[in-house]
């Protein structure tokens, strides 16, 4: 199974200091990126830095952001994309990659108090990376391994990446990139924010709800597997 009509999945931990920072950190001047806009399969590219996706999308919003070449949004099979995800925050597109170990996110001007997102990887872990530099360079400002999420949990009325589950992290200091990786077609990303640790904070689970759908997901998965080794 894969993102491209074709994702992936990954492992993930939140320790109890995550769990608090996650629950407190306000959400003032939050930036968040949809990826709404650019086509099916086309590079991010300065899409974000007021300029144009890889076939020609744009301008979009100004926010001094960029991502690199391999960095693609991809939209929802439903809505006549080639994605195989569904239950995403902001229909139809998500961000994805098909080679290299992370896409990167650039943030010129910087940001600080916090970093969310939603995801989906159903079949291999993932990893987030803040620094303090350009290019994931610098000092390291926060790290996440991200667990599996369900499978299939809520399409649209297709795709197996579903739902896009909510995460985010606080850290002290100014980033200025982010790395988003996992396996190539394997994993999914959407409403990324900046500058709050809690995504789209008016409508999403607690903190130990996430983890506790995380769990489930997980289990859910194991005893499917098991079912069908028996049959």
């Amino acid at each position: 199974m894969n993102l491209v009509k074709i994702l992936s999945q990954s492992v993930f931990f939140i320790t109890g200091a995550t769990i608090f920072t996650m629950a407190t950190t306000g959400t003032a001047q939050a930036i968040v990126l949809t990826f709404e806009g650019l086509q099916d399969l086309e590079s991010v590219n300065n899409f974000y830095d007021g300029g144009f996706g890889g076939n020609g999308s744009g301008p979009g919003p100004d926010y001094d952001i960029t991502f690199s070449s391999n960095s693609l949004a991809i939209i929802d099979g439903d809505a006549g994309g080639s994605g195989n995800f569904g239950g995403e925050p902001s229909p139809d597109t998500v961000l994805f990659f098909l080679d290299g170990p992370a896409a990167i996110m650039n943030v010129a001007n910087g940001f600080t108090t916090g970093f969310s997102f939603y995801y989906s990887a159903i079949n291999n872990p993932g990893f987030i990376n803040v620094y303090d530099d350009l290019n994931g360079t610098g000092n390291l400002l926060a790290t996440l391994n991200l667990p599996l999420t369900p499978f299939d949990g809520a399409p649209d009325p297709t795709g197996q990446f579903s739902p896009l589950l909510p995460l985010g992290v606080a850290f002290n200091g100014t980033a200025k990139s982010v790395d988003f990786g996992g396996t190539v077609n394997q994993i999914a990303f959407d409403n990324i924010t900046l500058g709050s640790d809690i995504p789209d904070p008016t409508d999403v689970p607690e903190p130990l709800t996430i983890l506790g759908t995380v769990s489930a997901g997980i289990m859910g998965t194991l005893m499917k597997k098991k079912r069908k080794q028996k049959a």
